[in-house]
Formats: structure tokens, sequence, C-alpha cells
């Protein structure tokens, strides 16, 4: 049976940690940091990734377990060769139980992103950009598949290349407006993460990312922070696919999330 809770109620404040991450960075999948590249005028990319992570508690004598999966489709649009328009639509799913018994069980479409990058500088490989972006309350949020409210955010992303490498940091701001009777969560939170990607060949890509956000509950004093490893193949130059693992190294983090995805060009 299907029990509606607030998000607050969870025992996880990693599934907060989902929703930010999910409503203000849009990378190359597997990673959470983005890169400053842009797609050019006219031209369109659609990357559809999904995600399922796993997480264990144990405190009082009692054994937490969540689980939670997530899809989205993303959809960017070149509006000008240093301008890209992206909207993205979320699917997530969540499961908790105590010592077996679930006592919150949630599915439904998430809050939708809608995100710009403008890339403003580039020399000598490299790049910066800015990244605004703003959410739509379209989920549930008293199944903690949304926030309530509408929030937005701001990135700066910094890309420096040195073939075969590439490396890229973002610092970020997310307004988090949120439902103070489903939600109730902090409202100034901050990003940072940095990635780096080794080309193997034309095809491979190797990539790396480390990061960590304010933990959006209340009192808390701990901050998720993760780590991840992946890697990206690309079938041809405009197709491509990829999968990684993503670890928690704080807490608040889940444990371990699998990542998988493809990206497609035209």
């Amino acid at each position: 049976m299907r029990r509606a809770v607030p998000v607050r109620s969870f025992p996880f404040a990693a599934l907060a940690m989902v929703l930010c991450l999910c409503s203000t960075v849009h990378a190359a999948h597997p990673l959470i940091t983005d890169d400053t590249g842009v797609q050019g005028a006219g031209k369109v990319q659609i990357e559809v990734n999904g995600e399922y992570g796993k997480d264990q508690r144990s405190a009082a004598g009692i054994t937490e377990k969540a689980t939670i999966s997530q899809a989205a489709i993303s959809l960017t649009y070149g509006a000008t060769d240093s301008l890209d328009l992206a909207l993205t639509l979320p699917y997530i799913q969540t499961r908790i139980t105590q010592d077996g018994a679930t006592v919150s069980d949630a599915s439904g479409m998430s809050d939708l992103t809608f995100e710009a990058k403008w890339k403003f500088f580039e020399k000598d490989g490299l790049s910066f950009a800015l990244k605004p972006g703003i959410t739509a309350s379209t989920g549930d949020e008293q199944q903690g598949l949304g926030t309530g409210r509408t929030t937005c955010s701001l990135f700066f992303i910094s890309t420096k290349e040195i073939e075969p490498w590439a490396v890229h940091a973002n610092l970020g701001y997310i307004r988090n407006q949120n439902d103070p009777v489903w939600v109730n969560e902090e409202k100034n939170l901050w990003h940072a993460s940095i990635a780096a990607e080794f080309a193997l060949s034309k095809k491979l890509r190797i990539v790396g990312n480390l990061g960590v956000e304010k933990n959006p509950e209340k009192g808390a004093t701990d901050n998720p922070a993760f780590a991840i490893l992946g890697v990206i193949y690309n079938i041809t130059d405009d197709f491509e696919i990829d999968g990684g693992v993503k670890r928690g190294i704080t807490d608040p983090e889940m444990d371990t999330t699998a990542l998988a995805g493809l990206t497609v060009r035209f």
C-alpha cells in the first residue's frame, strides 16, 4: 500500500540531495560537475539517463534502508554559438523501509528544470561559463517528489583542456524555496565540485568526479559529499553512451548509486 509522507519524515537527507542535484546540475553524464561546452547555434542534444541508489542506516536497534530510482530526459538547444537553453524532465521513485517494513513508497514526475548556459570566455584551452536555472514545482511535495515551490540557481563553470586531459570545476548557489509544511528545508544552499576526463582513445574517456553540497536538512552539521568513477564511449561523433558508479563519502550521501545514460546530437 502506497503511503504519502512529508519529505522531512524520510530518514535520509540523501533523498533531498537527489532532488537538489537533479534540479540544478546537468553535466555530461555520468558526471555531476558540468563543463563549459555548448552545442552551437541551431544544434540539438537529447540526453537520457537513469540512476539507481541504495542506502542503509542503523540506529536505536532499527535498520533503515532506502532505494532511489531516477530517469530523466534533457533537451538542449543551441540558441547561439555561445548560449544553450535546456529543459529537463525527471521521474523519481523512492522506497524507505524500517526492519523490512515499508514506511514510504512514492513515485512520479519531479520538478521541471529550465536552464541556460552562457560561455563568456575561451582562450588557450581555458573557458568560463555561467549557468542560471529555475525549477517549476511540478513534483508532488507531499510524496517527496518536489520542493512545492519555484526554486532558482546560478553556477559558475570553468574548464581547462590539455589533451588528453580536461578538468572542470563548478561553484554554485541554489535558492531552495520549499513548502514549509511538507519539505521545510534550508533555503540557501551551495555546491562545489571538480571533475576530470582522460581520453584513452578518440572514442573512450575515463571520468572522475568529487563534490560536496550544503545539507538541506535544517540543523544538520554534516554535508553530503560524493565521488564518481565512470566511462563515456562515443559510438559516433554524435552518439555516446556512458556508465559509472557514485559512492557517498559522508553519511548524508547515498551509499552507492549506479549510473547509465546515452546522448544524441543533431
